[in-house]
């Protein structure tokens, strides 16, 4: 065996993971669904500008393969965080007809991929007036016409909208028109998913939520009946409420309604009474068999044609399992996948999703119900370099304030050829789920290889607030955003440096979006970190509330208070408020095309500390929204971010241009 490399510092190990490796492999699969036997799913391509494309696996089990070419994208807008894009049916001609959203123009199209000569896609809804916008989102194609939502803007300011379920001919009518759109539903109710038909056709469910509501507070499940003209009955709820949420509907091939509630405190399966009698809850366990509905379309649970359910469960993570719903008996699917990402489709005996585990990235699985047989079988994860390069997570349950347990995820610093100094602890960075209702699970993930191969360790926190771990644990954050978050991240980052894992002297956080916040406020909050790295932030709880988009426009009345504190709140926790606070260096990474967290809150956080010593740097990216997607963005703020920790912590590295700081 050869010998170790003599050590060198922690944070300055060379590593053949770099930033364009990362960049590369970055984003998942999405939405998986089939169209007969073949299975179909949606794929990043960050070298394409950071397009989706559509991937199509034939039932003959030749290698997937990209169906739309650049510059299709196959991205919704559906309250600016998207929805499923697409659907498919077989056609009675023969192969199949897909239906998809097309991000650049957000126009439905239709196309035939098997047609002689395979003309191509054909728009199926008009172009959006300037100034105006139509999107569309969860469709399902019935008869000659898509079902979905579709969210219309009716003036200049993100909350003028209005969503409905719609009805769009397949034979390009609308395309011309917006008046051949049929619209099934009113407006009432703020948010809708997509429709749910029953086998018969005969019934149609979906979920609805209002204002001040986010659909994990309180969701309703409505059913309606559907005439023989194919409009909609008068709507009825059968389960939830403004203390309940149903996180995902959907029938079973003998008529059966079921669907996701937390009504016992956890997201668990239920079996529905159409009539209004009841829910039946077949599986009762303290794990999540759902999360948060961030998007329309996610899918937690999948219904087989012998009467099983596949679904999704477990706590922090989700693993794959099948379901008697008569006995309540679950058996989860073999294989090393310890997370699975809620998109599941069904054909026949086999259920495919997206999952990934410690050693590998997120990949396309099946498994054969009938035989117990889980495989690949599309976007298999490759390893780019030797995978002793990998860090090894170490999920952790922490002690914060007040005895309350803290979930986290620990990735030591790790290199097969670098033995760790023995006189020197290692950096820490503190890395911060967006949301706040969200988490990580413990995978694969190049980002983090990248720092921890070089030396520098990450600590991924779900602090109090994240889902994945019953609705108490939700409920933590409640009018309690910047201060549970804050003292969450703090008390994990402390105990590491107690325990002698982590150097205090060389502490740092990062976060993205409502993670961003949380990095940010921080650094107003304490001392710490070191410095920080705040990438596309909420700054600022007024300016969010009044210049984000309409899902997330009023999620600061349960995140932090009602509007008439509001004021006052401000000034407490708001890193713009407090920016006299901040004296530690940072990093802010800011997509110049946001909607969600608008340029406008960075912006006045540098305001804040204009003719203040703080070292900074605020770089931007043009054609950038909510989510790095392009692979030349994600080099460059993950270039500035080791820049950033290797000045402050003293690391030298030769490997990435300087990150300039001012003043």
């Amino acid at each position: 065996m050869a010998p170790l490399t003599p050590p060198r510092p922690y944070g300055g190990w060379p590593s053949p993971i770099d930033a364009a490796l990362a960049a590369a492999l970055d984003g998942r699969p999405e939405y998986v669904g089939t169209i007969g036997p073949e299975v179909w799913w949606t794929e990043p391509r960050p070298e394409e500008e950071g397009r989706r494309t559509l991937v199509r696996r034939p039932a003959d089990g030749r290698p997937e393969r990209p169906v739309l070419p650049a510059p299709w994208n196959v991205r919704s807008r559906v309250t600016e965080y998207g929805g499923r894009p697409w659907t498919g049916v077989e056609r009675d001609s023969g192969g199949p007809l897909l239906v998809f959203v097309h991000f650049t123009d957000q126009r439905m199209y239709a196309y035939e991929p098997d047609a002689p000569g395979v003309p191509a896609p054909r728009p199926l809804t008009p172009v959006a007036a300037v100034g105006g916008g139509l999107r569309w989102a969860d469709p399902v194609v019935r008869g000659d016409e898509v079902w979905c939502v579709l969210e219309e803007f009716t003036g200049p300011a993100p909350t003028d909208v209005r969503r409905v379920l719609a009805a769009v001919p397949l034979d390009g009518s609308a395309a011309e028109s917006r008046a051949a759109v049929r619209e099934l539903t009113d407006d009432r109710h703020r948010f809708t998913t997509g429709p749910r038909l029953s086998p018969d056709g005969h019934t149609v469910a979906r979920l609805v939520w209002d204002h001040p509501r986010m659909p994990w507070d309180g969701t309703e499940l409505l059913l309606a009946e559907v005439t023989g003209d194919g409009t909609f009955g008068p709507s009825r709820t059968v389960l939830g409420g403004p203390d309940e949420a149903v996180a995902q509907v959907e029938w079973a091939p003998d008529g059966t309604l079921l669907a996701v509630s937390d009504r016992g405190g956890w997201w668990n399966p239920y079996r529905v009474d159409p009539r209004g009698g009841g829910a039946v809850n077949l599986c009762p366990r303290e794990e999540e068999f759902g999360g948060p509905l961030w998007k329309p379309g996610l899918s937690w649970l999948a219904p087989l044609p012998d009467g099983l359910v596949a679904v999704l469960h477990g706590q922090g993570s989700s693993v794959l399992g099948v379901l008697d719903p008569d006995s309540g008996d679950l058996v989860d699917a073999a294989g090393p996948w310890t997370a699975w990402q809620p998109t599941l489709a069904v054909s026949d005996s086999r259920v495919f999703g997206v999952a990934a585990s410690p050693r590998s990235g997120y990949e396309v699985v099946e498994l054969d119900t009938a035989t117990g047989h889980a495989r690949v079988i599309g976007a298999r994860a490759v390893d780019p370099v030797d995978p002793s390069y990998y860090p090894e997570p170490q999920s952790r349950t922490f002690t914060g304030p007040d005895d309350r347990e803290i979930h986290a995820h620990v990735y030591p610093p790790h290199h097969p050829d670098r033995p760790a100094p023995a006189d020197e602890l290692p950096p820490y960075v503190v890395w911060v789920h967006g949301g706040p209702t969200d988490h990580v699970p413990p995978v694969l993930d190049l980002h983090i290889a990248y720092f921890t191969s070089r030396g520098i360790g990450v600590v991924e926190v779900n602090h109090g607030g994240s889902s994945g771990y019953g609705r108490a644990y939700r409920e933590r954050l409640r009018e309690q955003w910047g201060v549970v978050d804050v003292e969450d991240c703090a008390a994990v980052a402390r105990a590491l440096a107690a325990e002698g894992t982590a150097d205090p002297d060389r502490l740092a956080i990062r976060g993205a979006s409502a993670g961003g916040w949380t990095a940010a406020a921080s650094l107003a909050a304490t001392d710490l970190y070191a410095c920080a790295a705040i990438i596309y932030p909420v700054l600022d709880l007024r300016g969010f509330a009044a210049e984000t988009h309409d899902l997330e426009s009023r999620y600061v009345e349960g995140l932090a208070g009602p509007p008439a504190t509001l004021d006052l709140l401000n000034r407490e926790r708001s890193p713009v408020a407090r920016a006299d606070r901040i004296t530690a260096p940072f990093v802010l990474l800011q997509g110049l095309d946001d909607p969600i967290c608008p340029p406008a809150q960075a912006e006045r956080l540098l305001d804040a500390l204009r003719g203040r010593a703080v070292p900074h740097a605020y770089v931007t990216f043009e054609g950038e929204g909510h989510g790095f997607r392009r692979a030349d963005t994600l080099i460059r703020a993950l270039e500035a971010e080791l820049s950033l920790y290797a000045q402050v912590f003293g690391i030298e590295r030769t490997d990435v241009p300087r990150l300039a700081l001012e003043p």
